[in-house]
């Protein structure tokens, strides 16, 4: 036998990127049902045959490509241990960039009326919620599955979400919100990287959208401004190299003070913009 720091140790060694202990950590952690800061304390135990035999099997499944996110069936967002499935995307620490544009808009004492376009897990919607206890957040996905995901979620954080079923606006016919936030798919449909990675278990729809990877972007940006109140912002997450070209849709669709705001990297990551003031 052998003890746990040695296991999460040649488990690292067998792993690629930039986050091998804390994959194989992660991995051990499910295996043996404990935290990982169970470690710090346990590094010298033993690991028993049967875990050992466990964590193989869960260290051979991400050796093949699947995310660590999908076969603990959990990622962390924001403050929040978020369920995730195969029919969700996996919340990325990018996109908190997002929840944080967001909350700048969004005062602490006062309601507002927030909506989040194709919240899969509900993580921009949940990180908004636990964050402004007073906003109205609602969470529209086109997934069933995705939705069911995000009840759940919803209920194991304690938070309130009004979960809706339906394409982008279309099932807020007639409403409006002080705040639409979206990370929706933007990966152009033949781009490699679908073909790769952790990218191979995700949802394609969750993913790609059209030739150049903005045709979810399109509807948002046009559809946008009749479900915004006067004053109200539109934050779309996006591409790297597509801050340009989402600018410059978010101005056709009449949106003004519009900017794209850049990630930890200086990476292009999040454009917004706001309907004119009555």
């Amino acid at each position: 036998m052998t003890t746990l720091a040695n296991a999460i140790r040649d488990a690292a060694s067998r792993l690629p990127g930039d986050e091998a202990r804390l994959e194989a950590e992660l991995l051990l952690a499910h295996a043996l049902d404990r935290p990982r800061s169970w470690f710090y304390a346990h590094a010298g135990d033993l690991l028993e045959p049967r875990d050992a035999t466990a964590f193989a099997e869960l260290l051979r499944r991400r050796e093949g490509g699947e995310p660590v996110a999908q076969i603990t069936g959990h990622r962390g967002f924001w403050s929040l241990d978020l369920a995730v499935t195969a029919d969700t995307l996996i919340p990325r620490p990018e996109t908190e960039l997002l929840v944080e544009l967001a909350l700048d808009r969004l005062p602490r004492t006062e309601p507002r009326r927030v909506l989040d376009l194709g919240t899969g897990t509900g993580a921009i919607a949940l990180a908004i919620a636990s964050e402004r206890p007073l906003a109205d957040v609602t969470a529209v996905d086109a997934s069933e599955p995705a939705l069911r995901v995000a009840g759940e979620n919803a209920g194991d954080a304690g938070l309130s979400l009004r979960l809706l079923a339906g394409d982008w606006f279309s099932a807020v016919a007639g409403e409006t919100f002080d705040l639409v936030a979206s990370n929706p798919p933007y990966i152009a449909d033949d781009d490699p990287h679908l073909r790769q990675g952790d990218l191979r278990f995700e949802p394609r729809s969750a993913l790609a959208s059209g030739a150049d990877g903005l045709d979810a972007i399109r509807v948002i940006a046009r559809d946008a401004p009749a479900h915004l109140v006067p004053g109200g912002w539109l934050l779309v997450e996006h591409g790297l190299d597509q801050g340009p070209a989402v600018r410059a849709l978010f101005v056709a669709a009449g949106l003004q003070a519009v900017a794209t705001e850049r990630d930890l990297e200086q990476r292009d990551r999040v454009t917004l913009g706001r309907r004119p003031a009555a």
